[in-house]
């Protein structure tokens, strides 16, 4: 039940009490003046007990043909006032259903009338001015920091590289330098993931959007996607690729392919399956993966897209990854104003399905 339905009876059941009480008052106070006056008369006891009695069946029916009706209208003028009240609390709901860590610079509107909800409302604007502007130095943090990271990763690639490359090291030194050269390429990758999405999130990434041919896209990932499976000798199939136009960025999307395609490979079972469909649904193009992976627990599923999040530690310690590839995927799918979701149970198929609307021309 509503604030606003339970102050409507509770208004109208206090104005009914009220209006019966001042009733039996009033019944109570005239029944004892005229007993009074009868008495001193001489009316006989009988007479003045029946005078009693038809004047609280008049006040009963009084109170039954007036009363009612006045509870009635005092419900309905409750309704009434309770919802013109409390509209401005429904509107700051509504408004503050849509605020998110994009828009908390817009804040919700206020009345400038001074009441109490305006001043709520001031005090959440300067909450989420706050929360904005610390929004805002996390993505500079990660962006200078990710952008400061860079040269000297790549300049400790470069002279392992070189050491590598024109050194003759020991057996055991040379299994070192690798070692060190794959775990900097990985910084670098997460590196790279990080100063994309930093980039993302100050909207300072711009997509070329332009006609793309889904379905090559994903043929093409096919391809990369068997290169990847072959190792762990995972079975990959395209059972269904349709022809199919969209507006997007070439690049964007193959990256998208490729970070999904890699997680099924990357998550799933020595000898297990990958499959690919694209078709046409719902006035949509639908791009789905499934593999045979260990699953993904549904206490995890929410949090799959959240960045760094990578599920259950121990399985995934013996997986290479940053938990970053979802992220950016999610952001790549919202680029092109499509969704994008996963389905999983464990030891069954994890599904992520893509939807992306198709090119209108």
């Amino acid at each position: 039940m509503t604030i606003r339905t339970r102050l409507t009876f509770w208004y109208a059941a206090v104005l009914f009490a009220t209006l019966l009480a001042m009733s039996l008052a009033a019944y109570f106070e005239i029944a004892r003046a005229r007993s009074a006056v009868l008495r001193k008369a001489g009316v006989p006891e009988q007479l003045i007990a029946r005078d009693q009695q038809e004047d609280f069946e008049d006040v009963s029916g009084i109170l039954f043909w007036c009363g009612l009706p006045a509870g009635a209208l005092a419900l309905a003028g409750g309704w009434w006032l309770m919802r013109k009240t409390l509209a401005p609390v429904a509107g700051l709901t509504r408004a503050a259903e849509n605020i998110t860590s994009r828009n908390l610079n817009e804040g919700l509107p206020r009345t400038h009338n001074g009441d109490e909800l305006d001043r709520l409302t001031e005090v959440f604007n300067a909450m989420l001015s706050r929360l904005d502007d610390s929004f805002h130095r996390i993505r500079e943090f990660t962006l200078h920091a990710s952008h400061e990271l860079k040269t000297p990763l790549t300049v400790l690639c470069g002279e392992i590289e070189t050491a590598l490359r024109d050194g003759s090291p020991a057996p055991a030194e040379h299994d070192r330098l690798v070692s060190q050269l794959d775990e900097l390429r990985r910084l670098a990758r997460i590196v790279d993931g990080l100063t994309l999405l930093a980039k993302a999130d100050a909207g300072q990434v711009a997509l070329k959007i332009e006609p793309v041919q889904l379905d090559e896209l994903v043929r093409d990932n096919f391809a990369d996607t068997q290169i990847l499976a072959e190792p762990q000798h995972i079975q990959v199939e395209l059972a269904a690729c349709e022809q199919i136009p969209v507006r997007g960025d070439r690049h964007r999307l193959r990256q998208l392919l490729l970070n999904l395609a890699d997680n099924a490979v990357k998550y799933n079972q020595p000898q297990g399956r990958v499959a690919m469909n694209l078709r046409r649904a719902n006035g949509a193009a639908e791009f789905t993966i499934a593999n045979t992976g260990p699953g993904i627990p549904a206490e995890s599923l929410p949090r799959v897209f959240d960045r760094f999040y990578r599920g259950d530690p121990a399985h995934s310690d013996e997986v290479e990854g940053c938990g970053l590839g979802l992220s950016i995927a999610r952001w790549i799918v919202s680029a092109h104003h499509g969704t994008i979701q996963i389905e999983s149970a464990p030891t069954e198929l994890t599904t992520v399905t893509v939807r992306l609307p198709l090119e209108t021309k």
